[in-house]
């Protein structure tokens, strides 16, 4: 069992007050975490920490620029009451070709959508993705994501707190195993209540976050 999954993109780390939780994170780790861009209608922002390789963390919360959005915030931020590791995101070489390979084996991702945020220096970038939701409300399955043309977020020069391991905890594993396998990736799994936690290596020593 690998301790970074094969195909990982990045992780996502969201909170109910961006500020708060990237204060904490360059706190406890010695690194500051730099502004990602702006979800425009969806009401949320991120900084972002590379983590080795084509490879990242996300940390998303409410933009208090943007007007309220007409609907639920990306990945449930609005019911948070604290910061959470909540999904991950693997990227394959063929996004539509591992869709597709995925169903043949018994699990759907999901549909596929397009999205985009604006950088602080202006730059569009667009992406697609599933909605990482398809039978897996733990979370603990990830999306896929294919960032097209635009350039890749941990090519973009972000400090870096390189990823020594991600690990979940789950009530049934072998739920999660067979949807892991039918997507070509792998996470170590134990028996508990479902959380993502990760260790990443920082000038203070490796951390953990949950």
């Amino acid at each position: 069992m690998n301790a970074v999954p094969p195909l990982l993109d990045h992780l996502v780390l969201a909170t109910p007050d961006l500020a708060a939780t990237v204060a904490d994170f360059t706190r406890r780790t010695g690194v500051t975490p730099e502004p990602g861009g702006v979800h425009l209608g969806l009401g949320t922002r991120n900084h972002l920490v590379g983590l080795g390789g084509r490879r990242y963390l996300e940390i998303l919360g409410p933009d208090p620029e943007q007007p309220e959005p007409a609907g639920p915030r990306p990945f449930g931020v609005d019911r948070l009451t604290e910061p959470r590791t909540l999904t991950w995101a693997i990227s394959p070489p063929d996004l539509d070709t591992a869709i597709t390979a995925a169903r043949a084996r018994g699990y759907d991702p999901g549909p596929v959508r397009p999205m985009s945020r604006r950088t602080p220096d202006g730059t569009l970038l667009r992406w697609r993705l599933t909605d990482g939701t398809s039978g897996d409300p733990s979370g603990l399955v990830p999306f896929l994501i294919d960032w097209g043309d635009s350039r890749h977020p941990a090519d973009s020069g972000l400090p870096v707190t390189p990823l020594l391991e991600l690990r979940a905890t789950v009530p049934d594993p072998e739920a999660v195993r067979g949807p892991l396998a039918a997507l070509d990736t792998e996470l170590a799994l134990t028996t508990g209540p479902a959380a993502l936690t990760f260790t990443v290596d920082t000038p203070k020593g490796p951390v953990t976050f949950g």
